[in-house]
This record gives C-alpha cells, sequence and structure tokens, in this order.
C-alpha cells in the first residue's frame, strides 16, 4: 500500500475551554478525493485548517506525504517547526476558501504568479506562461488582465483555484468553495474541480453540494460535534447511512 498522503491520528483541537476536534482519525490517499460533510460548527474547517498548520492541533498527530505537519519528533517528543520550516511545508499545500482572496490591485494573471515568483523565487518568464496556462485550465485563457473588480465570483474564485496550482501541491484543500457564490456560478467552480480529480489531485474539499460529492468523491466523511461520525463510499453514506446522526442531517439537506 502506498503511504497516505495525509494521516490524521487522534487529532484534538481546544480554543480555550471549547473542544472543537475530538479526536479525528483519518487517512486519505494519494489522487483520493474525500468529499467531507456536516453540520456547521462541527470541525470541517477548522481541521482543514489544521492541515496546513494555519491552526496548531491540540493533541495528536497530523502528517502530510509521511512527514509530521508543523512540528518534529525527537526523543520522544514533538517540537513545532521553525516559522521557515512551516512555510516550507505549506508550499505543498493548495487552500481554496470560500472568500477569494485576491489582491485586488493585481491582474489575474499577476494574482497566479505572485507566490511562485515571491515565495520560490522561479524564472518570471516561465511562471508567467505557468500562469497563463491555468488560467485557459480554469476557462479564464481570456481575462489575464482582468483586475478582480471586473470579474464575476464564480471567475474569481477559479483565479483562486489557478493560485493555488500555481505553487504546484500535493494537496488541494477546499473549504466549502462555493457558499459565497450566487446560484448560477456554482456550476463553473465545480467544473474545474471535477477536472482537477479527473487529473489525479489529491483533494478534500469541505462542501454543502452533495451532488459533488456523490459524482466526483471517492470518499464521503460525515463529521459532527468534532468526531468523524460516518465515512465510506458516496452512494453508501449519502445513499444507505449507517449512523442516526447521518441520517438526521441528510434528511434536512437532500
Amino acid at each position: 500500500m502506498p503511504e497516505p498522503m495525509v494521516r490524521a491520528e487522534q487529532v484534538h483541537k481546544w480554543f480555550g475551554q471549547l473542544h472543537v476536534l475530538k479526536g479525528i482519525d483519518l487517512e486519505v490517499s494519494p489522487g483520493e478525493v474525500v468529499c467531507v460533510i456536516g453540520p456547521s460548527g462541527s470541525g470541517k474547517s477548522t481541521f482543514l485548517r489544521c492541515l496546513n498548520h494555519l491552526e496548531k492541533i491540540s493533541a495528536g498527530r497530523l502528517s502530510l506525504d509521511g512527514e509530521l505537519v508543523g512540528y518534529q519528533e525527537r526523543g520522544g517528543r514533538l517540537h513545532e517547526l521553525h516559522e521557515k520550516q512551516i512555510a516550507a511545508q505549506r508550499r505543498e499545500v493548495g487552500m481554496v476558501f470560500q472568500r477569494f482572496n485576491l489582491f485586488p490591485h493585481q491582474t489575474a494573471l499577476e494574482n497566479v504568479m505572485e507566490a511562485p515568483l515571491r515565495v520560490k523565487r522561479e524564472n518570471r518568464a516561465e511562471v508567467a506562461q505557468r500562469a497563463q496556462d491555468l488560467l485557459a485550465r480554469v476557462g479564464l485563457g481570456d481575462r489575464g488582465a482582468s483586475y478582480p473588480a471586473q470579474l464575476s465570483g464564480g471567475q474569481q474564485q477559479r483565479v483562486a483555484i489557478a493560485r493555488a496550482l500555481a505553487m504546484r501541491p500535493k494537496l488541494m484543500l477546499f473549504d466549502e468553495p462555493t457558499s459565497a457564490l450566487d446560484p448560477e456560478m456554482v456550476g463553473e467552480v465545480l467544473d474545474v474541480m471535477r477536472g482537477l480529480a479527473q487529473d489525479g489531485m489529491t483533494m478534500i474539499v469541505v462542501t454543502h453540494e452533495m451532488g459533488f460529492a456523490r459524482e466526483v468523491g471517492d470518499r464521503v466523511v460525515f463529521m459532527d460535534d468534532g468526531l468523524v461520525v460516518e465515512q465510506g463510499p458516496p452512494a453508501q453514506v449519502l445513499g444507505a447511512p449507517k449512523q442516526e446522526r447521518t441520517r438526521a442531517f441528510l434528511s434536512k439537506v437532500l
């Protein structure tokens, strides 16, 4: 069996007295698309943020492609990595948020070029060509000179996906990427994500789009109250859930 791309072992997260993640165990294989569903406040977004150390876990272990995320083990104890080492790990993970967070003073092309130029200090001509190719891949090859204010929400989110891909990540995280979009723009973003899945990108997608989870997900994970309640193939979890909590949630959203 190949090494999991993601391995979570008894991951806990507290915010003060608030126990948000209560022992998450989860593995994601290379090339797998895992869709995470569940009610608001169940810990889905917090778990994603822990995966690239935007939030520090309070207990347990998280590893990406065989390496601990944010920590190093010495003498049986975990020691937090230096900021530079954490930044290097983050380069391996692309993250797309609900809000697009594009730089408003930069064109779409410049937004996609920014991280490879500044963070990786790559060759400008090569970065520009890759950025143009990525914009074409997300259906915006003719909008490279447009500023975010000149783009629809769906177009901005597609630029945000291209920007994340520009760093050539091993793993893509999507945190409800369509929840801030008007309904008619949702499909264009999901189409791009569908294409990424077909290309073999490892993806963890927190989503309320059950149709996407059913069609594109290799596995659906249902979280509630900081725990993984149920997981399995989409047809089983969405069509014939075993847990009462899963059934109650799906009865409200399907």
